[in-house]
């Protein structure tokens, strides 16, 4: 099973970046993601083993005991991969509460042996895959209020044709 833990955007952070993106719509040709497709990925799995699931859960389970909200700033736009075929995102500032929260999931997951992409953490909201990106000024779009993350998920990806669905396997709400 393919499979990755993010920190679910809260409602309001969700619709404000949704709004961003029908902006840019306007001018960047692409495949946008759905809202409800909205997350920020804290390790990517890929695919696993049902035991390995299991123990997947089990640090969501820690994740949960260990601390309060996560701090979600929107920081800025930018793109992985070349301006005509990019992956375009939305930025969060690296806060403290962000970055050890996927500090202590990354080590919980190799304390566990459950294996994961070890690429360098950089925090962001997909909002277009394959998009052809111009120069130029993007937007005067009103940029999503800071926010608090809640819940950590490990999710099910099923890939298609027509883009990636996500089903959450298993959730925790972070407690203050």
């Amino acid at each position: 099973m393919r499979a990755f833990v993010a920190l679910e955007m809260p409602a309001q952070l969700a619709d404000e970046a949704a709004a961003v993106a029908r902006v840019l719509s306007s001018r960047i040709e692409g495949r946008f993601i759905p809202r409800e497709n909205y997350h920020l990925t804290l390790a990517f799995l890929g695919s696993i083993e049902e035991t390995q699931v299991r123990d997947a859960m089990a640090v969501l389970d820690e994740v949960g005991r260990q601390g309060g909200p996560v701090a979600l700033m929107p920081s800025g736009l930018g793109k992985f991969g070349r301006a005509h075929d990019a992956t375009f995102w939305m930025g969060f500032a690296p806060t403290d509460s962000l970055m050890n929260l996927c500090v202590f999931v990354r080590d919980q997951l190799a304390a566990r042996s459950v294996p994961f992409e070890s690429n360098a953490f950089k925090p962001h909201l997909t909002l277009a895959r394959r998009a052809h990106i111009p120069q130029g000024p993007l937007s005067d779009a009103p940029f999503p209020a800071p926010s608090e993350g809640h819940t950590v998920t490990l999710f099910k990806s099923n890939l298609a044709r027509t883009g990636a669905t996500y089903k959450p396997l298993y959730s925790v709400e972070l407690s203050d």
